[in-house]
């Protein structure tokens, strides 16, 4: 990884994701899209990793597309950001679908494809001086990142227009209200409480918490006897693995359930 565009650390099963160009809150470059994308690679495919961080260096999650990378880029520009949305989208894309949770942890500005990183995350946990906003108007574009399919889904559409076409920048607290996040904290108390969420996912059933991803990914698309017959395949399947077999001897012998994330 490229220390100046994005760090990776993984640490006691969990792989920590900083964006880190502080000097430009983040902002999302050509370089820094393809090292998010490898970084997401690396977390889905490291059967060693078994919960995500994502986060932002210095005092922003992430600003949005870097302008100023934008401008560089001359007549150029709309080919430079076709090629910037296919890294960005592979992460998002491999970041929501890999087994492991991905929690978000929104330290500060989350704008543009910030926000859409931002609310990627199985689990979004901001600081009480983290704010949201979609930012594209301002700057006469669309969304990306996901933007358009996750917001209507999480928050309504009624909702998400009101957000994307007018810009309205929500504080953490009115992130929560909105539901469009989970947990709203302290800034002091922001890495107690995503060190205390991530060690609960590395330590639990990576299979289950897997296909439970993938079936609230597919729930608004699927009829509702198709998602039943996904339910019923998937709790199937988790039955044969070692950690299902465990977590059913654990309740019946009234003891934790020690699963190792098969």
């Amino acid at each position: 990884m490229n220390a100046d565009t994005l760090l990776l650390d993984v640490k006691d099963q969990i792989a920590y994701i900083t964006l880190n160009r502080p000097h430009a809150a983040n902002g999302v470059n050509l370089p820094l899209s393809k090292e998010l994308m490898y970084a997401a690679n690396k977390c889905d495919e490291d059967p060693g990793i078994r919960a995500v961080v994502l986060t932002g260096s210095g005092s922003a999650f992430c600003a949005g597309g870097d302008l100023r990378h934008f401008a560089g880029t001359g007549d150029q520009l709309s080919m430079s950001l076709k090629e910037m949305t296919v890294y960005v989208h592979a992460a998002v894309s491999r970041l929501t679908r890999m087994n492991k949770p991905l929690i978000t942890a929104v330290n500060g500005v989350a704008a543009g494809a910030g926000m859409s990183l931002a609310i990627a995350g199985d689990l979004i946990i901001a600081a009480e001086s983290a704010s949201f906003v979609a930012a594209y108007t301002a700057a006469g574009l669309s969304p990306d990142g996901g933007m358009t399919w996750l917001l209507p889904r999480m928050i309504g559409l009624s909702k998400a227009r009101e957000i994307i076409l007018t810009n309205r920048r929500l504080t953490a607290k009115e992130a929560v209200a909105w539901g469009l996040i989970n947990k709203c904290v302290p800034d002091d108390d922001m890495s107690q409480e995503v060190e205390s969420a991530v060690k609960y996912f590395a330590k639990g059933p990576s299979g289950s918490f897997g296909k439970i991803k993938q079936l609230l990914t597919s729930c608004f698309t699927e009829t509702l006897e198709t998602q039943m017959e996904m339910e019923a395949r998937g709790i199937s399947d988790m039955a044969r693995t070692r950690d299902g077999k465990e977590g059913v001897e654990a309740f019946i012998q009234k003891r934790k359930p020690d699963f190792c994330g098969c």
